[in-house]
């Protein structure tokens, strides 16, 4: 289940992911997700049974609008844990790396809280705040800006990035690839090694 804010009309942090699409399976409650593009911004109600869809570049955020329970689905296992999610920050804290992951962290002097995860989203949405004003204004440099600025901070951590990916999603991949070869051959043997987790 994602982290969706527990009492109506509270929303979660907006965010990007620049590798991985994600999807959100409704099975409780009501809400609606507000994403921002290219092509603007859109506001989404979510009802029980509805799947939606954000790939690559769609900045988005869940909001509560009264028990709102939400299966959350990624792409590419392993890359959004280890760093693909970026908040929509103001640019200062975009453009220095150290900014960004102390504004980010959940740490405080006493460990992890409420209030310094309500801190961060409160941050977050200032940011997309910003980016969606300039957006529905006509400023096409804003996602261009905030694009470039989660570019630059994730940079470091590609190599890591690719590493995971090999291992994960590709390999996945590739072993379709070698079945579809092994069934084009009559060879159907994979099918033995079947199993349950």
């Amino acid at each position: 289940m994602t982290d969706v804010p527990e009492f109506p009309g509270a929303g979660g942090s907006p965010h990007v992911h620049l590798c991985c699409t994600e999807g959100y399976v409704v099975v409780g409650g009501a809400g609606r997700v507000q994403t921002l593009r290219t092509g603007g911004f859109a506001e989404i109600p979510l009802r029980p049974g509805d799947v939606v869809w954000f790939t690559p570049g769609t900045i988005h955020r869940a909001v509560n609008d009264g028990d709102l329970h939400v299966v959350a689905l990624m792409q590419n296992s392993g890359l959004p844990e280890a760093g693909d999610a970026v908040l929509t920050f103001p640019p200062e804290h975009l453009a220095d790396p150290d900014a960004y992951r102390r504004a980010v962290s959940l740490a405080g002097p006493d460990g992890p809280s409420p209030e310094r995860a309500r801190a961060r989203r409160d941050l977050a949405v200032e940011g997309f705040t910003r980016l969606r004003e300039r957006t529905e204004a006509g400023d096409g440099a804003a996602l261009e800006e905030f694009f470039a600025a989660a570019a630059a901070l994730v940079r470091p951590q590609l190599a890591s990035w690719r590493e995971r990916w090999e291992r994960g999603a590709a390999a996945a991949s590739r072993r379709t690839g070698e079945q579809i070869d092994a069934l084009a051959a009559g060879d159907h043997s994979h099918l033995r090694r079947a199993a349950v987790a």
